[in-house]
């Protein structure tokens, strides 16, 4: 009987009403008017200026001509500024499209021309950004500046207060209200759409899941930019009252962190894998007061387990992973600090990370879309009220991404018999040498347990031979430059399949990463020569 039609479903209603996001930063400064809403060195914004700020930025854009979901481009630094623009640009009924400061002039202007912004919230350090903006796109209502350069404004500080409150743009459920661009580590960059509907559930279940127990007490410290996953973290934060504490170094300054976390008594942060290993092996930490700390979230690529044991023993059990990508909205997996220990199961090298999100339903899938058993790979398939609403004028990525209503990851995984996912690799870094398909993550996970290896990325390259042959790029562990390509073979050999082992090894002073943390496999491999494999070694072979 299952392969016959159901009864048939009544039409249901028309969008209805959805509650604006700039809602969040309302409800808490009616509640919490006197309260740190934000501290950036010596400023300290409360929740009623922090709103009076977002009601000048949303009174200007209306009055030129902003409106329900015109989007605006925003390029700034984490600063108070970028956060009233957030709220400026919501209470406006706008659509929130923020870029990643540390993009050149022509990489922002190139999304400007995916997006067509109605306005350019911009820094004044960025004078050139906002040209090759206006060149692209020539936002009809100009340009706003945080910090205006001589000559150039309105300044959004500046910008008066309206006598009464804006109110916030009455919303549907499916209207846009962020543009969340893909960091573009494998192409050029998408804009996901997230709805405020859709937001309204990831807020709720950051709360749930990530951040239990957090009120208006409550305070995190910003580590990375609000542009993408960090901005998301935020409306949790902003949703509760809790303080959010903004470092004033212009790159990631451990020092500082872990003196803000002592300082003004930090219970949360949000990081990256690659973020956290440099906080936790700074001397500060070892300094400061870190006993607040609650919740240390990290996300956004897998992280090593010699990075993961090496953070726990220096701050405690309070790490907190989560899987989710920026169409999902981070909102996949969690995995909470006491489930860290977790075992792992028989032929796997790394720990889980975690169990679905509440709300979130997850499905292996062969190539077929049939779902797999648990123990078996696949590919990661997700469902639930956090998956974005598709890519902006993007059909065909769309169709893509897409199965029998499933999103599809790209990434390749499995599920243990008590639900939990295991994260193997992305099916796009899946490298096929000698005919035996090769997954990197497993092979850096064992080159990482070396003590003269600090980060390392594998990858496949062009081989006449071979088809392609794996490539270990990596940065040598301090006092251990002597680590050469003889010594890491051998250290693989005992360790795992022979056809698995890299056939060559490239020692560099830095590894690539996008303006996230991630590391950039793309730009590793631009940079890389082919070139065969050494004279002596054996090929990859059939395990």
């Amino acid at each position: 009987m299952s392969g016959l039609p159901g009864p048939a479903m009544p039409e249901l209603r028309p969008a209805v009403r959805a509650v604006n996001l700039a809602e969040l930063l309302s409800q808490t400064a009616r509640r919490l008017p006197g309260h740190d809403a934000v501290v950036h060195g010596a400023d300290r914004i409360t929740w009623r200026e922090l709103d009076r700020r977002a009601d000048a930025v949303a009174a200007e854009l209306r009055a030129r001509g902003v409106g329900r979901g015109d989007p605006v481009l925003v390029d700034a630094p984490n600063q108070v500024g970028l956060i009233a623009a957030m709220f400026g640009v919501w209470r406006a009924g706008g659509v929130f499209a923020p870029v990643n400061h540390r993009l050149t002039p022509p990489e922002t202007a190139d999304l400007a021309e995916l997006v067509a912004p109605a306005a350019l919230i911009c820094h004044g350090s960025h004078t050139g950004h906002a040209e090759a903006v206006r060149a692209a796109a020539a936002p009809r209502a100009g340009v706003l500046w945080i910090d205006a350069p001589p000559g150039e404004g309105p300044d959004l500080a500046a910008l008066p207060r309206p006598a009464d409150p804006e109110p916030n743009e009455p919303v549907r459920t499916g209207d846009h209200a962020w543009y969340f661009f893909t960091s573009g580590t494998s192409g050029r960059s998408k804009a996901a759409v997230l709805t405020h509907d859709q937001m309204g559930f990831v807020v709720t279940n950051h709360l749930c899941d990530l951040l239990p127990g957090t009120d208006h007490t409550d305070a995190q410290v910003v580590v990375a930019p609000l542009s993408h996953g960090a901005g998301v973290h935020l409306l949790p934060l902003v949703a509760r009252g809790a303080t959010t504490v903004l470092p004033t170094s212009a790159s990631l300054d451990p020092a500082e962190v872990w003196r803000l976390v002592e300082t003004e008594r930090v219970s949360s942060m949000f990081t990256v894998p690659t973020i956290l290993k440099r906080l936790a092996e700074a001397p500060e930490a070892a300094r400061h007061d870190l006993g607040s700390l609650r919740h240390v979230i990290y996300a956004g690529a897998p992280m090593y387990r010699a990075d993961a044991d090496r953070a726990r023993a220096v701050l405690g059990e309070v790490l907190v992973q989560y899987y989710g990508l920026g169409e999902v909205t981070g909102n996949i997996t969690v995995l909470p600090p006491g489930e860290h220990d977790r075992p792992v199961p028989d032929g796997l090298q790394f720990g889980s990370c975690g169990r679905p999100r509440t709300g979130i339903q997850i499905s292996v899938q062969d190539d077929d879309g049939r779902e797999l058993p648990a123990g078996e790979q696949g590919e990661i398939c997700v469902a639930g009220p956090a998956v974005f609403a598709g890519y902006l004028n993007n059909e065909r990525a769309n169709a893509e991404s897409f199965r029998d209503g499933w999103f599809r990851t790209g990434d390749l995984g499995l599920v243990d018999a008590a639900g939990y996912l295991y994260v193997t690799g992305r099916a796009s870094d899946m490298y096929i040498s000698g005919g035996s398909n090769i997954h990197p993550r497993e092979i850096e996970e064992k080159l990482l347990q070396h003590p003269a290896i600090d980060e390392v990325a594998v990858l496949g390259m062009p081989d006449p031979q071979w088809g392609e042959i794996g490539v270990a790029v990596y940065v040598a562990a301090a006092g251990h430059d002597e680590a050469g390509e003889v010594e890491l073979r051998d250290w693989l050999a005992g360790r795992m399949a022979r056809y698995k082992i890299p056939k060559r090894f490239v020692r560099w002073e830095t590894i690539p990463k996008s303006g996230y943390g991630k590391i950039v496999k793309r730009t590793i491999r631009e940079q890389l020569e082919p070139a065969p494999a050494p004279a002596g070694v054996p090929g990859p072979g059939i395990p």
